[in-house]
């Protein structure tokens, strides 16, 4: 006799899903796609002066481009992030009754 019980996962196609439906899309962190793109960036920096590809003392804006794209990247997703939704209203934490929209 086992001591372990077999358990059965059901297939996330059998799975209700409510009012979401199914797709491969997640909330992105942002500030980790940000910091992500600067740490990738600044390597890719440091390798090429490793290399002698580039000399940084002519070129010390090399040094500043990883955080610039970086940050262009951070608001191209914010923008994204965003196109759907509401404007400029929050959702989900405001009850139906309590909206500031609705009458006294």
């Amino acid at each position: 006799m086992s001591t372990y019980e077999s358990s059965y996962e059901t297939p996330r196609e059998a799975r209700g899903t409510g009012d979401r439906p199914l797709s491969g899309w997640h909330p992105v962190s942002i500030g980790h796609l940000v910091m992500g793109v600067a740490f990738v960036g600044l390597f890719a920096v440091w390798t090429l002066h490793q290399a002698d590809v580039v000399d940084i003392p002519p070129h010390g804006w090399l040094l500043g481009l990883p955080w610039v794209l970086a940050g262009a990247i951070g608001l191209i997703a914010t923008v994204l992030r965003h196109r759907g939704g509401a404007s400029g209203r929050m959702q989900g934490w405001i009850g139906s009754n309590d909206s500031p929209d609705s009458p006294a």
